[in-house]
């Protein structure tokens, strides 16, 4: 792919979705922390100075990419929740329901688990304070989005809905590389049955994380003493 300079902001607009989404395809075949600058230059065929013309870091590109990806998981989520919550059951079966159907989800969204994994640790280093600023804001958008519709479905969470959430994508960046272990350690839970206690399983370990947590938050809340 080559491109010819861009003169109109239409024109760099298209350039910048172009270098996304040629990152975002190559998240498809790599890890996060094996796409470099220079593969992404390549793949979109733009010098690396000029791919550092409408993003200022290998970061920066990938911050913008975990924010949409969340977005598009959150678009996704409501149907996925009002086709299995009946809102006439317990808050326990609600809670049930809606951690089953969000590990659920995130577990067929592969690049989204990996970069949120990525994001204390690599994605907000190496930016700027603006770039930081815009992401963060849109991280508070994203969370309070999930919050309500969190709230809309197991109300008892009350108050405590946004914690709750902030602490669901926190536990999807610790549970995803958890559940993808090193060949070095698949061979020692292979020489030693006994390790295999060890070994978690991405989707059933976060639908046991969010379960609990929204049964502690509905403990935790005022207003709300249902647990069941």
């Amino acid at each position: 792919m080559t491109f010819q300079r861009a003169r109109s902001a239409e024109q760099r607009e298209i350039r910048r979705q172009a270098i996304l989404d040629t990152a975002a395809a190559m998240l498809l075949e790599m890890p996060v922390a094996e796409l470099s600058l220079n593969a992404l230059s390549r793949r979109v065929g733009l010098a690396k100075s000029n791919v550092l013309r409408y993003f200022e870091s290998r970061e920066a590109v990938l911050l913008e990419l975990l924010d949409r990806a969340t977005k598009q998981w959150l678009d996704d989520l409501p149907g996925r929740l009002d086709a299995v919550i009946q809102q006439g059951a317990s808050a326990r079966e609600r809670g049930d329901r809606l951690a089953a159907a969000v590990a659920g989800s995130l577990t067929r969204r592969h690049v989204l688990c990996d970069l949120i994994s990525a994001q204390a640790s690599v994605l907000e280093h190496n930016v700027s304070v603006p770039v930081a600023t815009r992401y963060k804001r849109a991280t508070l958008d994203t969370i309070t989005a999930m919050a309500a519709l969190l709230r809309r479905h197991v109300p008892e969470v009350g108050d405590e809905a946004f914690t709750l959430c902030g602490a669901i994508i926190a536990v999807t960046s610790a549970v995803w590389p958890l559940t993808r272990p090193s060949p070095s350690v698949l061979a020692a839970y292979e020489a030693d049955p006994a390790l295999a206690v060890l070994r978690f399983e991405f989707t059933a370990t976060m639908e046991y994380a969010v379960a609990t947590l929204i049964a502690g938050s509905i403990a935790r809340a005022p207003s709300g003493d249902d647990v069941g």
